[in-house]
């Protein structure tokens, strides 16, 4: 099996189980929530909050939306003057798209890469995760100010994840073409 369909189907699998598990999500997040706070990993995890808060208030200033940031709490303006507040939890900043990167690298970086082509598409991996999690972040904040409060309640909670399982596709096809390049036909 070549890297690129290894990926392809580490991607395909992870993304299916996802789409499967999308209705138990919401369901399940308070119990994991709960386990992770009597183990205190989530205050690990929750440390990414307000500096995520503060990117994503900057991209919906940056989008036209009035929009600021405490803490992990946004706050966007729609055009009457109302104002919704957003709490980034921390199961909201993007853990499971990191795992999910994780796996496609383990997947994906098999083979006789070098160490400096491996380094590169694991920093582009995480740069690119970390930018597509605050746009899915400030796109539920435009959908809150522009839309209403229901859709963006169900982009946050099923379009977050077809965006990020569209980032990992794009992301491997680049790296596949552009970084891994002869690595990656070797190995056919």
């Amino acid at each position: 099996m070549t890297g690129l369909r290894r990926v392809d189907t580490t991607l395909l699998a992870g993304a299916a189980v996802l789409l499967l598990l999308l209705p138990a999500v919401n369901s399940v997040d308070d119990l994991l929530a709960a386990w992770l706070a009597s183990t205190g990993l989530d205050h690990l995890v929750a440390i990414a909050a307000p500096l995520e808060a503060r990117l994503a208030a900057a991209l919906l200033d940056l989008a036209g939306v009035s929009a600021g940031a405490t803490g992990p709490d946004i706050s966007v303006r729609d055009s009457a003057g109302h104002v919704t507040r957003l709490w980034v939890a921390w199961n909201c900043v993007g853990w499971q798209s990191v795992a999910l990167l994780t796996m496609s690298l383990a997947a994906g970086l098999q083979g006789s890469q070098s160490w400096a082509i491996r380094v590169q598409v694991v920093l582009i991996g995480f740069l690119g995760t970390l930018a597509v999690n605050l746009l899915r972040i400030a796109a539920v904040g435009v959908l809150a100010a522009w839309v209403g409060h229901l859709p963006a309640v169900l982009f946050h909670d099923y379009g977050g994840t077809l965006l990020v399982v569209g980032w990992l596709f794009a992301f491997w096809a680049f790296a596949t073409r552009w970084l891994l390049g002869e690595a990656a036909e070797g190995q056919e």
